[in-house]
C-alpha cells in the first residue's frame, strides 16, 4: 500500500504544472544531501537552499531518500576519492592546512575523505544530473504519460474503490 501511495504521488508530480526546472532542481539538491554523509554543515546549507529557492521539495525528498541508498553502496569509492584528494595532490596540502586550521572551514568535516569524496561526485553530477532530469520530466509528460494511462493496470486501479477513496482523502486534505 505504502509503495503505491508513493508511485501515485511521483506520477502526481510528473504530471503536475510544475516545472521542469523546478523539479530537477529538487531533485539535484535532495541528491547532494543524499549523497554526502547528513549530518555537515553543507547539507544543512543545501537545505536552507531548498526552503528558500523555488525547487519541488517533494522531488528533494525522492533524491535524498534514492541518493542516501546509492550512496551507502558508493562509500568506498567515496573513501578511495576523498583519501587521493585529500593526501596524493600536493599542490592543495597548504590549502588543506590552512581551512583546518580555521576553526569555522574545519566544522566542514572536509577532512573526512567519505565526506570530501561524496561532497566532489556530487559536485560532478550537478549539471547532468539536473538536465536529465528535466530532459525526463519532458519527455514523460509529453510521449510516456499517456500511454502509461492506456495500461491495464492503471485503468484498474484508477477505476477501484481504494483509489476513489485514497484520491477523496487528498482532495479534502488540500
Amino acid at each position: 500500500m505504502l509503495i503505491i501511495k508513493y508511485l501515485s504521488k511521483l506520477l502526481k508530480l510528473l504530471q503536475s504544472g510544475e516545472t521542469p526546472g523546478r523539479l530537477a532542481g529538487g531533485f539535484i539538491l535532495g541528491m547532494v544531501m543524499g549523497l554526502t554523509p547528513f549530518w555537515n554543515i553543507h547539507n544543512l546549507i543545501v537545505f536552507i537552499l531548498i526552503v528558500i529557492i523555488r525547487v519541488n521539495i517533494s522531488m528533494a525528498l525522492l533524491a535524498f531518500a534514492v541518493s542516501s541508498g546509492i550512496a551507502y553502496l558508493l562509500d568506498p569509492l567515496f573513501h578511495n576519492l576523498g583519501y587521493w584528494v585529500l593526501v596524493n595532490i600536493e599542490s592543495l596540502k597548504g590549502l588543506w592546512t590552512a581551512m583546518y586550521n580555521s576553526p569555522l572551514i574545519a566544522l566542514t568535516n572536509f577532512n573526512n575523505t567519505v565526506v570530501m569524496g561524496s561532497l566532489i561526485v556530487s559536485i560532478l553530477l550537478l549539471a547532468p544530473v539536473y538536465f536529465l532530469v528535466k530532459w525526463g520530466v519532458v519527455v514523460y509528460r509529453e510521449k510516456i504519460n499517456a500511454k502509461v494511462q492506456q495500461w491495464k493496470i492503471v485503468q484498474l486501479f484508477k477505476s477501484s474503490k481504494l483509489y476513489t477513496f485514497y484520491e477523496k482523502i487528498n482532495d479534502w486534505r488540500q
